[in-house]
């Protein structure tokens, strides 16, 4: 689960994190309004007029942007509201007091897998797509671990902030805000909590100029004020719709639609969709215990993807019945009267041989192992693009 900015920067606050002064408008008007109460409330001008989506790369696409005047910031806004970046409707601007900027640092925390716990990365080269400098100068990225019983150490700030360059003034800053970062990853739980850039202005004070917090969908449930924070109408349409079916699914690029049960297969059916030269469309996992109608509706589910132009069921029938699945294909295909795309189904384990019988007379294509499906998949895809 992701939120905005401003919501990101609210927790933030919480936790003892130095932000900018700043409110959230949903018209020019509004925005025009959080401007004038800025400056009576001593916070000098410029201010910073900036889009609110789920999307990086909005500074250029033109969705922030600096303005001299509180009428500057109702024209500025009237811009960028509505404004299409990466496919996001901007719907709300965060309106802030412009900082001093003199040196931008990037400051993130992810949970590791590998070392299983909580890592900090750090960069002096803020402000740019930490992605790139990792691949382009990984040396000016610095890893730190924290070991989750302890907790992040002084010491390990006075490390990060000698690898960053936090000027003595702004030491007892940077530390104030990397202990909030870190209590607010561990006690919200984040998978990310990211500030790019953290900024080192003219006087030497350290600021949290940006703010990026995702979420752990599995312990959302934990949070109901978090949870509160969810911005429907920025999710991708079909992701929505698959959690209130409570199914298992990630939109891909590809054009194989992949229907699997259990995540562990769901992985490997992508692994071999792309060992014979497909693109996987999804991930879906209809789950152990998948009933006729969870099947119906993930297929119809994949169908609504107009890149899908091949299905690909690959079941394997331990706690779910094969029989079931192909009852709810059956369902799906009988309530879609167009229905034009090419299902490969691969069904083994309990009661395939009812479901075989089942399928007898359809136009589905039938494998009898996971490679023989994901191959003949990936071959009617190919022929279909």
């Amino acid at each position: 689960m992701k939120i905005h900015e401003y919501q990101a920067k609210a927790i933030l606050r919480k936790y003892g994190v130095k932000t900018p002064a700043g409110e959230v408008a949903q018209t020019p008007e509004e925005a025009a309004a959080i401007s004038k109460r800025l400056l009576d409330e001593g916070a000098s001008l410029p201010h910073v007029v900036k889009s609110q989506v789920l999307v990086g790369g909005r500074g250029k696409a033109g969705g922030i942007k600096l303005a001299n005047s509180p009428d500057e910031v109702r024209e500025v806004a009237g811009r960028i509201l509505g404004m299409d970046i990466k496919g996001e409707i901007v719907g709300e601007v965060l309106i802030e007091q412009g900082i001093d900027i003199q040196r931008e640092i990037y400051l993130g925390i992810i949970l590791d897998r590998s070392r299983k716990k909580p890592v900090i990365m750090a960069s002096a080269a803020g402000g740019v797509e930490i992605e790139q400098v990792a691949a382009d100068t990984p040396e000016k990225i610095l890893f730190v671990a924290v070991e989750p019983w302890i907790g992040l150490a002084d010491f390990q700030i006075r490390e990060i902030a000698a690898f960053i360059e936090i000027p003595k003034s702004g030491a007892k800053d940077f530390a104030a805000i990397m202990r909030g970062l870190y209590k607010a990853f561990t006690e919200s739980d984040c998978s990310l909590a990211e500030i790019n850039p953290l900024v080192i202005t003219g006087d030497g004070a350290v600021i949290t100029a940006d703010a990026k917090m995702n979420f752990d969908d599995n312990a959302v449930g934990r949070h109901p004020a978090i949870a509160a924070l969810r911005d429907d109408a920025a999710e991708d349409p079909l992701e929505r719709k698959a959690r209130e079916l409570h199914l298992n699914y990630v939109k891909l690029d590809g054009q194989i639609g992949c229907i699997v049960n259990g995540a562990g297969l769901a992985m490997g059916t992508m692994d071999i969709v792309k060992h014979f030269g497909g693109e996987p469309a999804n991930f879906l996992d209809i789950g152990g215990g998948a009933k006729a109608e969870q099947v119906a509706e993930a297929l119809k589910l994949i169908v609504a993807d107009p890149k899908v132009n091949t299905i690909f069921f690959n079941i394997f029938g331990g706690i779910v019945r094969c029989d079931l699945v192909a009852e709810g294909i059956l369902s799906a295909i009988k309530s879609l009267p167009d229905w034009n795309t090419p299902i490969v189904i691969r069904l083994s384990g309990t009661n395939e041989e009812a479901a075989r019988e089942m399928l007898k007379g359809t136009d589905l294509i039938s494998a009898a192992t996971m490679s023989e499906g994901a191959r003949k998949a990936v071959e009617i895809s190919k022929r279909a693009a």
